[in-house]
């Protein structure tokens, strides 16, 4: 399906890769006695971080994500031979609390939201998502945060999609939801929502099951192709 921006009446938002630049947390990494590089294991932190939160909705074994998180990252330690205690490892996971914002947020959210109401929907739970929209300095220019927590299932699962339509009282397909992980886009538009993806580090797409609505380097570009 092609964007049709005359259709879209809210927007919403993913938080971590789209909002947040979560490779941010090979800083805290490198600072952990044992660490020499920290990019493999925040990469083994990341994959294995989503593939719980799919697991968890296979097998009906919700966590609020910060507990998945912070499961990830021991194993991410643990394969790569890093002995830690549990006091080094909470203050890595903190991180996520205070990640590097992508220099186009706030401006290209603030200009969005005067013609779209604007919403973040996220794995993350609450209080990450409220520490999040402080740090992205967003909390003016949002109308709120939808956490998977609400209905205990985490994305790709229509779900969350389709509670996110409820919460923001727009029909689902009045939604075009703006995100960088290419499983998110799948979900949203496997929901009915339109589905944006926002093309950050030049990875390539992966296409098994089709394109995206819309692809965009950044806000700004969204905003352009909204007419904003």
């Amino acid at each position: 399906m092609s964007f049709a921006p005359d259709r879209v009446e809210t927007l919403t938002f993913d938080s971590y890769g789209t909002l947040v630049d979560v490779a941010a947390v090979e800083t805290a990494l490198a600072e952990v006695p044992g660490v020499e590089n920290p990019e493999p294991i925040s990469n083994h932190w990341r994959s294995r971080s989503l593939m719980y939160t799919m697991v968890a909705n296979a097998i009906d074994a919700y966590q609020p994500f910060y507990e998945l998180n912070r499961a990830a990252l021991t194993h991410a330690l643990a394969a790569h031979g890093v002995e830690t205690t549990p006091a080094e490892r909470d203050a890595v996971l903190e991180t996520y609390h205070d990640l590097d914002v992508f220099d186009d947020v706030a401006d290209g959210i603030a200009a969005l939201a005067a013609e779209y109401d604007c919403y973040v929907v996220s794995n993350g739970n609450p209080e990450m998502l409220a520490s999040m929209v402080e740090a992205a300095d967003i909390g003016d220019v949002i109308e709120d945060t939808i956490s998977a927590d609400e209905v205990a299932t985490f994305k790709p699962d229509a779900e969350i999609y389709r509670h996110a339509a409820a919460r923001t009282g727009t029909p689902i397909d009045r939604i075009a939801h703006v995100c960088g992980p290419f499983f998110d886009v799948y979900g949203s538009m496997n929901a009915g929502m339109q589905g944006v993806r926002v093309a950050r580090g030049g990875e390539p797409w992966d296409a098994f099951a089709g394109e995206p609505d819309l692809t965009v380097e950044d806000f700004h570009a969204l905003a352009d192709e909204l007419g904003v």
